[in-house]
């Protein structure tokens, strides 16, 4: 108890005057975090025999990223094919009447009356061919 009190005194003492205190060794905490910001812990053992995990996470981040890329341009992809999809049946929808106004038969008849062709008044009449045995 003896020393711890002169060894204050002295310290006390040494600051007054000008002269540096002693410095307290260093704990385990503080090691640590000098051996990590001066780059001490890529030196250790433990993290060399950590590398395959540490490359393993590096090589799922990648195929994660890539993933969620590919996944978007799927996407983006859909949605164009889609609109697509949607003017095409409008398309589709808007030739089939306009076909189907253009194929009734007075719209036909107008359309060959420069060409000489008319339009049949007399109905089709059923011809019977009867052989003679």
């Amino acid at each position: 108890m003896q020393k711890k009190i002169e060894m204050k005194e002295n310290q006390i003492k040494n600051s007054m005057q000008g002269n540096p205190v002693e410095k307290k060794p260093e704990t385990k905490s503080s090691s640590k975090a000098r051996s990590f910001l001066f780059g001490d812990i890529l030196k250790k053992k433990e993290v060399v025999s950590l590398l395959p995990y540490i490359f393993f996470l590096t090589i799922l981040t990648l195929i994660y990223i890539t993933n969620s890329y590919y996944a978007e341009k799927t996407v983006r992809e859909i949605d164009k094919t889609n609109n697509e999809l949607k003017e095409l049946n409008s398309e589709y929808i808007s030739i089939k009447s306009e076909l189907m106004f253009k194929s009734k038969p007075s719209e036909v008849s107008k359309m060959v009356l420069g060409t000489g062709i008319k339009e049949s008044v007399v109905p089709p009449t059923k011809i019977v061919f009867t052989s003679n045995k």
